[in-house]
């Protein structure tokens, strides 16, 4: 056949053949429209194209890739500055015996925290006892401070609040630096005495917040948890790994009020007691939103937060947390919540170091890696130790750090 022949018939079979979609993997394309999801199992392999894997697909718990990122690690055992633990729950066995104490001690040694409060939500005579198992420690004395709790079961009935600021004003006798961990059932179970729920912002609790700014208490409050409790348990959600391993984290609408409205609900508290200073656990459940934190921060002067437990989404925004950081440095505490000392020294590393892309300690919080915020040793100071000092005029400053 002549070259002219040749071209004449490529060019009528181009226009009449099919396109072919090239198959990356092997496996079946479907196309999909803009801004809608790949059918489940498939995943999309180019701009509105889904395609299954050709092997079977893992669980979420049995997928565990290797990390080949070859970058600078600087891992941090001990804190570069002695800390506060504002938000500690050593546990009964570290806190019920003095060889209790001194495992916890040498603990505390290795991670470099020199005091932890413990935010027990404790009272009375069992205050009492715990007060004077640390004060008879030749080691822990000056390392362990203890927070008062508040019966919040009676709201409502008459004479309550006399009776717990009387409560708590012997428990300041007794050795109270604070107050808390005024914990999360209130606002979303805790009832008052005619069987309401007891909201946040209740006014019958303001006698209480007054005694407690002439006390020069803080107050420790954990609202809530994280949104996504409050969301649809689908494969959208980022805590759908916790939520599954934990069902009883989850808060169906129809059982518990919702999210925002408890957030509401406790920022009118913080409002309306000016001169008492709050702080709110878990950085108010807005460490993946620092924008409302801040405008939280600013409307409010009389609020501090704390770092517990949201390492993982101070660790994934590190420009972003950095400037937080910066800005808010006077507002801000160290506390960890749960008690492993292992888990300590993540937070060293990301607040202390530049490290890029490492490894957060629970899967279930995050399947995302940390990033160092390298924060400046004059901020390292407050959030460790300074601002706790500054808060809790009944911690004695004596010995630390100027």
């Amino acid at each position: 056949m002549r070259p002219r022949r040749l071209a004449a018939l490529f060019a009528v079979l181009c226009l009449v053949a099919p396109p072919v979609r090239a198959q990356v993997g092997g496996g079946q394309g479907t196309q999909i429209k803009e801004g809608e999801q790949c059918p489940a199992g498939m995943t999309e392999v180019r701009p509105r194209s889904c395609q299954a894997p050709t092997m079977p697909a893992p669980s979420i718990v049995d997928y565990r890739p290797r990390n080949t990122l070859r970058a600078p690690a600087h891992p941090v055992p001990k804190a570069k500055y002695p800390v506060i633990d504002y938000h500690g729950h050593p546990g009964g066995n570290l806190m019920g015996s003095q060889e209790g104490l001194d495992n916890l001690g040498a603990a505390l040694d290795g991670i470099n925290v020199r005091m932890i409060i413990s935010a027990g939500n404790t009272s009375g005579d069992q205050l009492k006892r715990v007060v004077d198992l640390v004060k008879a420690s030749p080691k822990m004395k000056d390392r362990v401070r203890i927070l008062t709790g508040i019966d919040l079961r009676s709201v409502g009935s008459p004479g309550w609040a006399e009776k717990a600021i009387a409560q708590m004003e012997a428990d300041v006798v007794a050795g109270a630096v604070g107050i808390g961990e005024v914990g999360k059932g209130f606002g979303l179970s805790t009832k008052k005495a005619d069987g309401t729920r007891l909201k946040i912002d209740d006014p019958a609790l303001d006698p209480v917040w007054a005694a407690a700014a002439r006390l020069r208490l803080p107050v420790f409050v954990h609202t809530a948890d994280p949104p996504e409790f409050w969301q649809t348990i689908d494969y959208n959600n980022e805590r759908w790994l916790e939520l599954a391993l934990f069902p009883g984290r989850r808060y169906p609408a129809e059982q518990y009020p919702a999210f925002e409205q408890l957030m509401e609900e406790r920022d009118n508290m913080v409002k309306r007691n000016p001169k008492t200073t709050f702080v709110i656990a878990h950085m108010g459940w807005h460490a993946n939103d620092l924008g409302r934190l801040g405008k939280m921060m600013d409307a409010m002067p009389n609020l501090m937060t704390e770092v517990g437990a949201v390492l993982y989404d101070i660790g994934r925004q590190p420009r972003a947390a950095r400037d937080f950081f910066e800005k808010y440095q006077d507002r801000i505490l160290f506390g960890k919540d749960s008690f492993q000392p292992e888990e300590y020294p993540y937070y060293w590393r990301v607040f202390e170091t530049r490290d890029d892309y490492f490894d957060y300690y629970r899967d279930y919080h995050a399947f995302w890696k940390l990033y160092g915020i390298d924060l400046p040793d004059e901020v390292l100071k407050k959030v460790y130790y300074k601002n706790a000092l500054r808060i809790t005029p009944r911690i004695s400053a004596e010995g630390w750090p100027k």
